[in-house]
């Protein structure tokens, strides 16, 4: 499907980071009202002295780690807020970094529905999350690297459910009114090289379709979408009609550590552009 391109403006100039401003990646509760995280603790604190490190190298966003390896992240928001959009930009992520777009955002950065981009064992690309909104996770597949003969990345594959610690329930393909097969995702997936990620976000409690290289990945509605942690209701009063757009550097959890995001990794991102509708 393409798009008349005139119609949307671009938010990020290409050479700079006007318009935009970091925040840290601060753990938040998996929904209003439930508990939220212990704000004494060493790590929290660690986490509030960095934001990641965005950078602008030929013409894209470049987003890390801050210090390299440091295991703590950030988002970088969007200073203006939206409402009902289209947004289109691409992506090129390192192996492995485990990252997405957050759209309809509040200022913290870590509310909002997540656009997944997590390129890394066991995560999803194009599936939708309730990042502090509930945790609902609408994927239909997870992947990992494909390694050459000496044990290198050199692409995706669809994921061993035997060996995934991200078990692929019932309930979470059934979340989505629309979802792309793994299969149907790696044949237009370019590794090593630029993606781009087409959203419409449309709906007080928004109907969210994301397309990856032309092709449909997947489309929730949020407003009749049933989980038991997620209340359209409350979510409309935590983030009101509109909200930051965010691009996300991901912590390292004492789980995965840096097989969720490599010391060195980065995500890039370019020729991010909006039609507000």
């Amino acid at each position: 499907m393409k798009n008349n391109n005139a119609a949307f403006t671009p938010i990020f100039d290409g050479t700079t980071l006007k318009g935009w401003h970091s925040v840290p990646r601060l753990p938040v509760p998996r929904a209003p009202g439930q508990p939220g995280p212990d704000t004494t603790t060493e790590a929290y604190r660690r986490a509030t002295e960095t934001s990641g490190k965005w950078t602008i190298e030929d013409g894209a966003i470049a987003g890390r780690q801050d210090p390299p390896g440091c295991g703590y992240g950030g988002y970088l928001l969007s200073d203006e807020v939206y409402g009902d959009f289209e947004l289109i930009f691409e992506a090129r992520p390192d192996w492995p970094a485990d990252t997405g777009i957050l759209v309809r955002a509040s200022a913290l950065g870590s509310q909002g529905f997540q656009i997944l981009l997590d390129h890394r064992r066991s995560g999803n690309i194009g599936g939708i999350y309730g990042n502090g909104i509930g945790g609902f996770h609408g994927i239909n597949y997870t992947l990992d690297a494909q390694l050459d003969d000496q044990g290198n990345p050199i692409g995706l594959r669809l994921e061993d459910p035997e060996t995934t610690i991200e078990p692929m329930t019932p309930d979470k393909p059934e979340l989505l009114e629309y979802t792309a097969t793994g299969q149907q995702f790696l044949s237009i997936w370019n590794w090593n090289n630029w993606n781009e990620f087409r959203i419409r976000v449309e709906g007080s409690s928004p109907r969210i379709t994301v397309h990856i290289n032309d092709m449909k990945i997947s489309e929730i509605d949020t407003a009749t979408m049933k989980h038991p942690f997620y209340n359209p209701a409350v979510i409309q009063d935590l983030l009101g009609p509109k909200g930051h757009i965010a691009f996300e550097i991901h912590d390292n959890d004492p789980g995965m550590g840096e097989a969720r995001w490599a010391p060195n990794a980065a995500c890039r991102w370019r020729n991010v552009r909006i039609r507000e509708l």
